[in-house]
């Protein structure tokens, strides 16, 4: 092997270990059966995640630049849920965005593109509106605090929570919400990814409270940062052994 074949080879190998380490430190990827095919499920940190079916990928509040994002193929869709920081990165979208992604987002986080995003293919949702794009029904409903206040962390009609139904199952996406009535009377979940850490959203007691009200088959408690988890688990199947309670390491190193 010449110094030339041999620069390239090590180079190589050095960008391939690198996107393992980084995929290693992540929790594995779950996959879910669903009529169009298979679903997976790939958390990256606190509130975002990579979703994957029919070999599209979804990116949801897509934070930490590319690096957060090495082994993930690009993005198909972006999905958007709030303005703070740990949901929105102008500079992670850019950074991961190769022109062609859908950006779904409210109307809040629209306002605050940077002129230099490609917004051609920027879809808009308020609370209630249901988009259908690459084979996925996209609803947005509400995210909010309680007791609701103009001053609140989060604002009702600000930010979007999600309903995905994706090859016939419905995934639900809390965004940073309360115990709201928009989240209890949901109806048919399959997968929920749901937030708790206070003071922003909800304490484990009343994450696993709204839970319990809308019975979702499968749930992930998300964006826990310092929460008990294993708390959230314990109250939620004392109330229904039949939901099963996924922990997974958001927060891993």
């Amino acid at each position: 092997m010449n110094i030339h074949m041999k620069f390239k080879f090590i180079l190589t190998l050095l960008i391939s270990t690198g996107a393992l380490m980084a995929s290693a430190q992540r929790p594995a990827p779950d996959s879910e059966a669903t009529k169009g095919g298979e679903l997976t499920i790939q958390p990256i940190n606190h509130a975002t995640l990579v979703l994957t079916y029919q070999h599209k990928n979804i990116y949801v509040d897509p934070v930490g630049g590319a690096d957060a994002f090495k082994g993930e193929s690009a993005p198909d869709m972006i999905i958007i849920t709030d303005i703070h920081g740990d949901h929105f990165d102008p500079k992670t979208i850019e950074a991961v965005n190769t022109k062609h992604a859908i950006l779904l987002v409210p109307q809040a986080v629209a306002d605050k593109l940077p002129a230099t995003t490609d917004k051609t293919n920027l879809v808009i949702l308020k609370n209630g509106e249901t988009t259908h794009k690459l084979n996925i029904s996209i609803t947005a409903i509400p995210m909010y605090n309680l007791p609701e206040s103009p001053t609140a962390f989060h604002t009702k009609g600000r930010g979007n929570g999600y309903v995905l139904t994706i090859g016939g199952k419905k995934v639900y996406i809390s965004g940073d919400t309360a115990d709201i009535p928009e989240m209890r009377t949901l109806k048919g979940i399959d997968i929920a990814f749901v937030c708790m850490n206070l003071p922003y959203t909800m304490d484990v007691k009343t994450a696993a409270g709204g839970v319990l009200a809308f019975k979702p088959k499968v749930v992930y408690p998300y964006h826990y940062r310092g929460q008990d988890v294993n708390e959230f688990k314990r109250l939620v199947n004392a109330g229904d052994k039949n939901i099963e309670v996924r922990l997974r390491d958001w927060y891993a190193k």
